[in-house]
């Protein structure tokens, strides 16, 4: 695997402090931020200097029930080609259900959910991990995901899950250790079990990231500094291998570049304590190898050692301290989906769920009605802080009015075509019923709709589409 080194998350509120850091040895960037023929002009200038850049994205949903979007596939692609990035990476979660799988409205959660960890939800998650992987022309790396919630019925711990994505796919595995702390936290899971439970070889990048605890509750904030605890998750981590590459992760709150700094620091000496450590214990016990090669299935050694199939070509693994000898490359044998009622079985429950995160249709049988209304409303409060950053008119318009009309509007209103489009619904619904009550406000907020939307404030008929629309989706 591509070694990285040590890296931050790019993103423009601190593209100049980023570039400023010393010791950085790449960045990632989200991809959907980026557009691939007009680059900003901060990476360019990193690439200049000879800093990779990873595009991460976050839009594919490939633990969806439906096949992975081409368009979405292609465009991905055409980010890394331009990025001259050596892979890409997303998440196993889904973020969209319903549509003509389903026969139900399509609808969008604006936010990483998770896939149920049973034998049609890897079925149909192997399968659409092989179409990305045809599709792209770099090598795909996915990552776990935080959740507030767990899916009844499970058949498979978190590692285990992963493990059997690997050998069926030889997809990589970016691991945040700070999402492993947030499941801890959050479902009782043990990050140590996971970590044992985790094909180590297959590791492309570690993830690291802050959050804060409220009400028993963890929430992977990315706007908080990195816990002890995380900090700890990484050095376990990495007494087990040496991961390729480590980043931090800040998407909010940014603090100083010496913040940043700091916080960097502090990653690389853990990283490198635990290495020493690793080292120590290896020479005091005769073993060259990391603490947790001896624990996984010969098969799988010999797999992710020899090339696994990815796309864009086999990647070689990370060079273990006394390289074993390795056979020759064994492919992953391709285990199409048992039946396409998998994926149909899967669409069903993950339409079910979702309805009931944001359009307040009845919580599905075996989910914890408490913990479903704090995902609810957590993905309730991130529509409202995307909305205001993608048009931050609307926050300036209705001043404090904005975010509790927001909330209450995002109860019941499903997101079904991105966040501008969220906007411009949520302006609209305002507009209908005759918000905002100061004069002033309301002209200004109809010339904003008008302007972006092409279209006159909506009359009698555009209202009761609009209502039956809304009626159609809470049934």
């Amino acid at each position: 695997m591509t070694a990285l080194g040590i890296g931050i998350g790019w993103r423009p509120e601190i593209a100049e402090a980023v570039e400023g850091l010393a010791g950085v040895d790449w960045v990632e960037v989200v991809a959907e931020n980026i557009c691939a023929d007009h680059l900003p002009e901060s990476l360019t200038r990193l690439r200049r200097r000879g800093v990779t850049v990873v595009p991460h994205g976050v839009s594919l949903g490939l633990g969806g029930a439906d096949r992975p979007d081409p368009g979405r596939l292609a465009a991905l692609g055409e980010k890394a080609v331009a990025l001259g990035a050596p892979l890409v990476t997303e998440h196993i979660a889904f973020v969209r259900a319903g549509g003509a799988l389903t026969a139900s409205p399509a609808l969008e959660a604006g936010h990483l959910l998770p896939v149920p960890r049973t034998r049609d939800a890897l079925d149909v998650l192997c399968e659409n991990v092989r179409i990305a992987q045809d599709a792209l022309p770099v090598p795909l790396a996915l990552e776990n995901i935080a959740a507030l919630i767990a899916w009844p019925g499970e058949e498979m711990s978190e590692g285990r899950f992963l493990a059997e994505l690997v050998e069926r796919t030889g997809v990589r595995l970016l691991i945040d250790v700070a999402n492993l702390h947030t499941n801890h936290v959050n479902r009782g899971e043990d990050p140590a079990r996971a970590l044992a439970e985790l094909p180590v070889e297959a590791l492309a990048y570690v993830h690291v990231a802050g959050g804060v605890e409220r009400d028993g509750v963890w929430h992977d904030t990315h706007a908080h500094p990195v816990p002890r605890p995380v900090l700890d998750v990484l050095a376990d981590l990495a007494s087990r291998v040496s991961p390729p590459g480590v980043l931090l992760e800040r998407d909010d709150d940014f603090p100083p570049a010496e913040e940043l700094a700091e916080e960097l620091t502090v990653i690389r000496a853990t990283v490198s304590g635990a290495a020493s450590a690793r080292r120590d214990a290896g020479a005091g016990t005769g073993a060259g190898t990391s603490a947790g090669a001896g624990k996984r299935p010969a098969e799988r050694a010999l797999l992710i050692g020899a090339g696994a199939r990815v796309s864009g070509g086999p990647m070689p693994g990370p060079v273990p301290e006394a390289p074993p000898a390795v056979p020759e490359a064994v492919a992953p044998v391709p285990v199409p989906v048992r039946d396409e009622g998998a994926r149909q079985r899967l669409g069903l429950a993950q339409a079910s769920l979702l309805s009931a995160l944001v359009a307040g249709t009845p919580v599905p049988e075996g989910f914890d009605s408490r913990r479903l209304g704090v995902q609810s409303r957590a993905l309730a409060a991130k529509r409202a802080g995307v909305v205001a950053k993608v048009a931050p008119e609307l926050p300036d318009i209705l001043g404090r009015e904005f975010r509790p009309a927001f909330l209450a509007y995002a109860r019941s209103r499903p997101m079904n075509g991105g966040y501008r489009r969220d906007a411009l619904d949520f302006a609209e619904h305002l507009l209908i019923a005759g918000r905002p009550e100061d004069p002033v406000a309301h002209r200004r907020l109809t010339r904003w709709w008008q302007d972006r939307s092409g279209h006159r404030p909506p009359g009698p008929a555009a209202r009761l589409v609009r209502a039956a629309r809304h009626a159609l989706v809470r049934r």
